[in-house]
């Protein structure tokens, strides 16, 4: 099982602070997204596009299992892995601590936005453009994400490091003893 697994809307900076949270605790982290690319050999948004979302998730569903009873670090998962109520139940159950990162939806698409991976590897999830369709997708997941996390930290303003430094401290207080 992971140390920590964190959970959260895209461009809440999952994977950042993955990496400054494994560092803090001298292990290893992944992103569940670019192991499901590199084990597939094309990203996400090509996926959704040639096989479409159920497709995707079926793959994410798969990819969430296999480092959930296998990888021992920081785990950064997809930002819609919620959705499917076999992957929530698979985080409560083996991935705990669960750390929620939430962001204000104007902060996400600025983001979003500056991020030149956007359009390649993020695919919109509806007819909407992924800038526009933020705000009602990350409403929709909220119950979802409160459903699966131990906590939740807000890194809409602060630093990635300070981000980090307030969860290695709330695990050092609280997480071990979640599971």
């Amino acid at each position: 099982m992971p140390q920590v697994t964190l959970i959260g809307y895209r461009g809440t900076g999952k994977s950042t602070v993955a990496a400054l949270i494994a560092a803090r605790l001298g292990c290893e982290w992944i992103d569940a997204d670019a192991v499901l690319e590199s084990r597939l050999g094309t990203t996400i948004a090509a996926l959704v596009q040639d096989r479409g979302e159920p497709a995707f998730r079926a793959a994410e569903a798969e990819i969430l299992a296999d480092l959930l009873g296998s990888f021992r670090g920081v785990l950064a998962t997809g930002g819609g892995v919620v959705l499917r109520p076999d992957n929530r139940l698979r985080l409560r159950e083996s991935g705990r601590p669960v750390i929620w990162l939430t962001a204000p939806a104007d902060i996400i698409r600025s983001r979003l936005a500056a991020d030149p991976t956007t359009r390649d590897r993020r695919p919109a999830l509806t007819a909407a453009d992924p800038l526009t369709e933020v705000e009602a997708a990350v409403a929709t997941r909220l119950p979802l994400y409160t459903e699966c996390a131990d906590v939740a930290f807000d890194t809409g303003g602060e630093p990635p490091p300070a981000v980090a430094d307030r969860i290695v401290v709330w695990l050092e207080a609280h997480g071990r003893d979640r599971r």
